[in-house]
């Protein structure tokens, strides 16, 4: 399609194009979880296929020929098949730069333009990386199913039913993660609360532990992570500064229990209703071994331009996409755990 000035769709192209890498960054720094998945090196991009396969360890007592023996005794050669793959559907993201015919004539100059798209730009940045950061808490059934597939899916409130990654979680039970309520597991200490937000932090984390697996980021909304750094204060146990997650600039403080050393952050404070309550998950904190947790997206969709320049047949403006798709994954939902109500 000819435009008046037919360079303009080549300087939102470029423009967008050598923005993309830094929006990556961006989306995985404005996020605890995806921080510490991509100091993991757990952002790992996939190339292909109409699911996302992400390889899991399991042990099925039903082939398992590990066993004891003694002498000559007959060993159990029968076939052992332990690895096996969870997959995950492929979801889509975008957001939009427009620019009109108006805009265009009224910033005819190639600085001007590329201006003008910076700040658009930064606006459609910063409203994906928000909704995917959001959407990370969620369970994969907003926006009619098309949502990525997060904490509210990988680590739910009930684990012993549903599907999740293909696997059946009532007939699979190392695919079970944990949970523990203060309503029914709290022995009748009462509601979480500043007093009783400790024990039960215990109580879940003792059950998350297998050797050297543990929790390492504790994530929590903004009544729980309000009550955890009530219960902190008598003992003076300050936030740190200068390293870790504290240090990026997220609200962080530590846990130490069940022989572990864990970052508990805040992924709550302006904007949480839409991201905690709106999507059902005030209240809750999340135990994150996240060495079996892995952001996925697409080699060739991971914050770039979509497609070529766009203009309606009965609009003078132009429109560029930038888009994301891929997914959060899990190889290891038995190593992660939620405190809830």
């Amino acid at each position: 399609m000819a435009f008046a000035n037919s360079s303009i769709s080549d300087i939102i192209a470029t423009t967008i194009q050598s923005r993309s890498g830094e929006l990556a960054d961006n989306v995985t720094n404005n996020n605890a979880l995806l921080r510490r998945l991509k100091e993991r090196g757990n952002v790992k991009t996939f190339s292909g296929g109409n699911v996302i396969l992400q390889e899991i360890m399991y042990t099925d007592p039903t082939t398992n020929n590990t066993n004891s023996y003694s002498g000559y005794e007959v060993l159990n050669v029968g076939q052992n098949s332990p690895i096996s793959a969870a997959q995950f559907s492929i979801t889509q993201y975008a957001s939009a730069v427009t620019i009109s015919g108006l805009e265009m004539i009224q910033n005819s100059g190639k600085e001007a333009i590329i201006d003008l798209l910076d700040g658009r730009m930064a606006v459609a940045e910063a409203q994906l990386a928000n909704r995917i950061s959001g959407d990370l808490y969620g369970d994969g059934t907003g926006n009619a199913g098309k949502n990525l597939t997060g904490l509210a899916a990988a680590v739910p409130d009930d684990p012993t039913t549903g599907t999740y990654g293909g696997i059946n979680r009532a007939v699979w039970s190392f695919w079970q993660s944990k949970k523990f309520s203060a309503a029914t597991d709290g022995g009748g200490a009462g509601a979480v609360s500043s007093t009783t937000i400790q024990g039960y932090m215990d109580a879940l984390a003792v059950q998350l532990v297998r050797g050297t697996d543990k929790p390492d980021l504790i994530v929590a909304d903004n009544n729980y992570y309000r009550f955890y750094l009530q219960s902190l204060q008598a003992i003076q146990r300050i936030t740190e500064s200068g390293s870790g997650l504290a240090g990026a600039g997220f609200a962080s403080l530590k846990y130490y229990g069940a022989g572990m050393a864990s970052d508990v952050v805040l992924d709550g404070g302006i904007g949480s209703s839409t991201y905690n309550s709106g999507s059902g998950n005030a209240n809750h904190m999340w135990f994150l071994n996240t060495k079996y947790l892995h952001f996925r997206p697409h080699k060739d969709r991971n914050f770039v331009p979509i497609g070529g320049e766009r203009q309606a047949v009965n609009q003078d403006a132009i429109v560029k996409l930038i888009g994301w798709a891929g997914n959060l994954t899990c190889s290891g939902s038995q190593f992660q755990g939620v405190l809830i109500a």
